[in-house]
This record gives structure tokens, sequence and C-alpha cells, in this order.
């Protein structure tokens, strides 16, 4: 005799295991701890099997008889409703584990060991979480162009073409991760090309006339912003190194007595060991590189630019008198070229 929802809630518990049938096969199971537990009884090659549907009361008497009718279908079919049931919970545990975000994930592990810089695997993860909150939750198989195409258009918008641009090529190099690893079938990104705004480069052309020259540097000798980014230019005009070289090179690099260096000391002592066979005199500078003793010791570290945050804010040396130099406050001032910046 069918079972009635009335029937399920006023049964109760006893010492052992009760069993109470549906039928066809389908069964209440009644635990000594009064867990209600709903079983489907069948056989397939001539051996009793289980099918477990569910817990009572969140799986109904309807939605029972419905997984019932279902494994019956199935049955008819010559299939082992059990093993469909296994098979479909390995594909969905292993659709959470392939989603973009987590082969995202490994791919960065993947480039931290093969020793890339850590500012490029924070713009790497800068770039990627523009795009996970919209795709980083599904399987990475069931990603398609249009939905890359959306974020893209998302960031486009709002005039960012060029981190548009370089977000599609870092998304494709998680498909490809994936593909290699045999998470994925292809890169849907390639579909995309030329569905992007393409960015306008702007050339600008060099100084190579002497008086041109000679302009710069007395724009840059009357810049009335930071000292540090003051004495920052004029060093970079004498040593020709690239600006994050310099940001981290260290003192001991511009320090030797002769006061005269190599330019690929600064380019050393910032991390780039590729060797520079171009000497320079720092005395041009004057006393751009002379910091007094009692005035290094209060640098927050050793690189001839502290970082923003860092406190006492210093300049890069004397071009300034260092003593007569107060935090600099929030103010409008002009840069080399007599653009308006706000600080």
């Amino acid at each position: 005799m069918p079972l009635t929802d009335m029937e399920i809630r006023t049964a109760k518990p006893g010492a052992r295991l009760v069993k109470l049938s549906d039928g066809g096969g389908l069964q209440l199971w009644i635990m000594p701890d009064g867990a209600k537990r709903w079983r489907f009884a069948y056989r397939l090659g001539g051996a009793q099997k289980l099918l477990a549907i569910g817990v009572y009361p969140a799986t109904g008497l309807r939605e029972a008889r419905e997984a019932r009718e279902e494994a019956k279908r199935l049955l008819a079919d010559g299939q082992d409703p059990a093993f469909v049931k296994k098979v479909a919970k390995a594909a969905k545990a292993t659709a959470s584990a392939n989603t973009f975000e987590a082969v995202a994930g490994e791919l960065l592990d993947k480039k931290r060991r093969e020793g890339k810089a850590e500012k490029t695997i924070e713009k790497l993860e800068w770039l990627l979480g523009l795009a996970l909150p919209f795709i980083g939750n599904r399987c990475i198989t069931e990603i398609t162009a249009p939905e890359i195409l959306a974020v893209l258009r998302r960031i486009e918008a709002r005039g960012r073409h060029e981190t548009a641009t370089r977000l599609r090529e870092i998304i494709g190099g998680v498909f490809r991760f994936a593909v290699a690893t045999g998470r994925a079938q292809g890169d849907p990104t390639g579909a995309l090309r030329g569905a992007l705004t393409t960015p306008k480069v702007q050339h600008r052309a060099a100084i190579i006339e002497p008086k041109a020259f000679g302009g710069l540097l007395r724009a840059l000798a009357g810049y009335d912003g930071a000292p540090e980014t003051r004495a920052a230019l004029e060093l970079l005009a004498l040593t020709f190194v690239r600006p994050g070289e310099l940001r981290a090179a260290e003192w001991a690099a511009a320090s030797r007595p002769a006061r005269a260096a190599r330019r690929g000391d600064l380019a050393r002592a910032s991390g780039d060991n590729r060797r520079r066979k171009v000497p320079f005199p720092l005395d041009p500078l004057g006393g751009a590189l002379h910091v007094g003793k009692h005035r290094q010791r209060r640098l927050a570290s050793a690189r001839l630019r502290t970082r923003r945050n860092d406190r006492p804010r210093l300049p890069l040396g004397g071009v300034f008198d260092a003593e007569r130099i107060r935090p600099v406050e929030r103010r409008r001032h002009r840069t080399p070229t007599g653009a308006c910046r706000q600080r």
C-alpha cells in the first residue's frame, strides 16, 4: 500500500531499522537515531542492489517517487542507476575543481615556480581579478567566446582598451594551460581576434637636438614637484638606466669614493645582472647624490628612493637643502611640461 505524507511524518524509530514500503521497490528506512532515508531496491544481472535517493524531509514523497521512475527507465535501457548516479557525482566534482578560477590559480602557481617577478604575478592577479567575478566559478569547458567578450566589453566601456586587450591574452593563456592539462578542448579567445577596439598608439618624438635637450634639462631644474621626482629625473638624464632600475637601486651603487660609477652599478643594485660597460661620472650632478650620514640613517631602506608611503619622505639628495624640506602637503603644482596635476 502506498505511503502517505502523514504516515511518514508520524512514523517513529525503533530499536532496529524499520522499513516502510511505498511499492515498486521504493522504501523508507527509519534509522534507530530517527533519520528517515529513501532507498530504491532493484535487481540487475541477478544481483540485489540498492539506490540511495535522499533523506526525508529534504527529499519529499513526490521527489522520491520521481527518482524511482527515473531509475526504472534506466533499468529498462540496461543501465545501472547506482552507477549512473556515481558517474554524475564524479563529473560534478570534476567540474567544480576545473573552474576558471581554479585553473587560473594553478597557472599563477606555475609562474611563481618559474621564478617570475612578484610584480609580474601581482599584475596577472589584478588582470584576472577583472574577469573572476563573472566567469571565475564557471566550469572552464562551459565558457564560450561570447561570455568572454561580454567581460571584455565591460572594460572597454570604461575606455580601457589596452587593458581589455591584455586581459584577452591572459584569459587565453589560462585556456591554453587547461588544454595542456587535459581539462579543456580549445581556446575560445582565438575567435575574439578583431572583436575588440584596437587602442590608438601615440608616438612621442625623441629629442635629438642639443638645444632642445638643454631645454629639457632646464625644465627639469625648474620642476617644483616632489624633490624625489626632480632628483630622479636628473639622475635618469645622466645615467640612462631604466626607471625601474633607478627606483630599485641602492645607495651603495652611488657612494663610491671616486664619485664615479658604471651604469651597471645601478642596474646590478636593482637586481639586474646584465653587464653594462658604459662608464659615466656622477660629478656633473653635484650634490644630487650627496646625503649626510645622519640623513641616510633616517632612510626607511637602502634604496635611493623610498617608497611612496615610507616616512620620513626624503629626496634623493642635495639638489635641495635637505634640512629645509618639509613633508609635501597636498597641493597643485606644475610638471616640466607645464601641465597641472593634483598631488
